[in-house]
């Protein structure tokens, strides 16, 4: 089975901005690479993700996820192949976070409350490290003193410049990601 990857990040970019070329190329690479997209499926980074992995030589149908907030499938972008209308609002972000792994970029509040989650469900974590907004505030950090990994000293919101540098964690890390959230227990 495929990986999916879901991105995270702002609902409003400048197209041809830093932002939503890094989603472009994003998008592209890992599908290049033989992994699914997921995101909100809005516009924004979700969209220029979206059609970054539909420029891919190695597309198919099936690349992109769209797990929008609405009941309206009509909701999602135009580059969207699944569309999964939850009508579940901000409570979509659980579903989003629950991925193989996520990349943020940029973003705002929503995306703090996805990045949280993903962290209390022990994701592979990646943070696009430049421009404004969440990611490039949490690269490179730990979002609390839990330990989620034993065997993974470097556990932490992985920064990231390019897409290239993405991937490279992506094949590194992912297999070493793989235990599942327990439940909130006492003491952790």
């Amino acid at each position: 089975m495929r990986k999916m990857i879901s991105i995270l990040g702002d609902s409003s970019i400048e197209k041809g901005g830093n932002k939503y070329n890094f989603a472009f190329q994003l998008g592209k690479a890992l599908v290049d690479n033989g992994y699914r997209v997921a995101s909100g499926g809005m516009k924004g980074v979700m969209e220029a993700v979206f059609e970054g992995a539909k420029s891919s030589k190695f597309y198919r149908e099936g690349d992109t996820v769209a797990i929008v907030p609405s009941f309206d499938r009509g909701s999602a972008n135009e580059y969207a192949d699944i569309v999964i209308a939850t009508g579940l609002d901000i409570y979509r972000n659980v579903i989003v976070a629950n991925s193989d792994a996520v990349v943020a970029i940029g973003g705002g509040s929503g995306t703090l409350a996805e990045l949280s989650t993903a962290w209390t469900l022990k994701r592979l974590m990646l943070a696009y490290a430049d421009g404004e907004g969440w990611s490039s505030r949490v690269a490179d950090t730990r979002l609390d003193h839990r330990v989620r990994y034993e065997n993974i000293p470097e556990d932490r919101v992985y920064g990231v410049h390019t897409a290239d540098e993405a991937i490279a964690i992506l094949e590194k890390y992912i297999d070493s990601y793989r235990d599942t959230f327990a439940g909130i227990r006492p003491g952790l």
